[in-house]
């Protein structure tokens, strides 16, 4: 069974990997023996976390400086992995950024270049990787995985994240039409939604506390880690999920499931956080 879960000889491609969650997704695709494409903006970012990953693994992944807001820097970075390894498996739109510019704007006073930023950053990347991915997976006639990475923000409201929001709840979209249209070429599409995961060191004896006995965040009375994304998208990219397309898959500790939502409301009333 564990030998499902192994990705000897995958070629995986991971955008947004110079940081955070897809750093941590590439070290464990790496982990598994896939070999791993990093896509972001910041070429000094991707090699320190090349090196990181290769500390941890034993195995650095090629990296590719690459703005996924422009349709061909996406077109390229699937280009250069064809390149160097002569196929690519596996797509992890995982790049996206919330409301850098706009964040806590209100309908009307969103401005179109606001708006377009973040949904080219969060949306229009997914779909342009997919595209430029999939094209090459049906090609080939061998089939492969994408798998999205959305938001919580995109399944509940928050007053906060409009424009963030849409896009996230596009991705959800996008990931279940993708797999409708690409079942039949033996290409799945799968959907992480990540939530209360920190990034950080942990957090203070006294946020703990509250979290513990107040439950703000989730039912699990715990932050997530980023590494806990690991595990899941190798698990969404491996044969292990062979069966397995057009879902969505929550990891927040039971935020969502446990009525709590981003707008400061809890199933039980309005927090007092």
């Amino acid at each position: 069974m564990l030998e499902k879960l192994r990705l000897d000889g995958k070629v995986t491609i991971v955008t947004g990997g110079g940081r955070g969650l897809g750093r941590e997704m590439a070290r464990s695709l790496s982990e598994a023996g896939a070999d791993v494409v990093i896509a972001s903006r910041t070429a000094a970012q991707l090699e320190a976390t090349a090196d990181f990953i290769a500390e941890a693994t034993g195995r650095r992944p090629v990296c590719i400086p690459t703005n996924v807001q422009r349709s061909a820097e996406c077109d390229a970075l699937v280009n250069a992995t064809l390149e160097r390894f002569g196929k690519l498996d596996i797509m992890v739109n995982n790049a996206g950024i919330g409301d850098r510019r706009g964040a806590g704007s209100s309908i009307w006073d969103l401005s179109d270049e606001d708006w377009l930023d973040s949904i080219e950053v969060n949306l229009f990347s997914t779909f342009y990787c997919s595209r430029a991915a999939t094209r090459h997976m049906k090609e080939r006639g061998e089939g492969g995985a994408i798998l999205n990475v959305a938001s919580g923000l995109g399944m509940r409201a928050s007053v906060n994240s409009l424009a963030y929001g849409a896009a996230k709840a596009g991705v959800i979209a996008l990931t279940k039409t993708t797999a409708g249209q690409l079942a039949g070429e033996g290409i799945r599409a799968n959907c992480i939604v990540p939530g209360f995961l920190t990034q950080a060191p942990p957090q203070s004896d006294e946020a703990r506390e509250r979290i513990r006995t107040r439950g703000l965040f989730n039912p699990a009375l715990r932050l997530g880690e980023a590494w806990e994304m690991g595990p899941l998208a190798v698990f969404l990219c491996s044969d292990a999920s062979s069966y397995i397309t057009g879902e969505i898959f929550v990891i927040d500790g039971g935020g969502l499931a446990g009525g709590i939502a981003p707008m400061g409301h809890t199933a039980g009333g309005p927090s007092n956080g």
